[in-house]
């Protein structure tokens, strides 16, 4: 079982940056799995955001791709997404999702481990 947990969510303002925290607690070895960034605003489909695969190779959504950057910790488990130059656009939850395979995928149901969430708010 895979448990995941967001953290570093907050306020702050168009131009600024944020970072946020996912804690992975896995059975087993976490190098194994692959971590997405999903985010979800009101009213919207929840889209991809950001994924690292097992290897560390990293891919991004159009909309964020030059202003994000999805890295890991594979001794901390934790997978981190730190965010630049956020726009009032980039208001939403952001979810951290894992999956038992070598590589991410953009689509949210092809993950069978989520975290709670939290909520980054950009403020014009």
């Amino acid at each position: 079982q895979v448990q995941l947990v967001e953290s570093g969510g907050g306020l702050v303002q168009a131009g600024g940056s944020l970072s946020l925290s996912c804690v992975v607690t896995s059975r087993g070895i976490f190098y194994r799995l692959a971590v997405a960034w999903f985010r979800q605003a009101p009213g919207k489909e929840r889209e991809f955001v950001a994924g690292i695969h097992r290897s560390g190779h990293s891919e991004y959504s159009d909309s964020v791709k030059g202003r994000f950057t999805i890295s890991r910790d594979n001794d901390k488990k934790t997978v981190y997404l730190q965010m630049t130059s956020l726009k009032p656009e980039d208001t939403a939850v952001y979810s951290c999702a894992a999956r038992p395979t070598i590589v991410t995928a953009p689509i949210p149901r092809d993950y069978e481990y989520w975290g709670q969430g939290t909520q980054v708010t950009v403020s014009s």
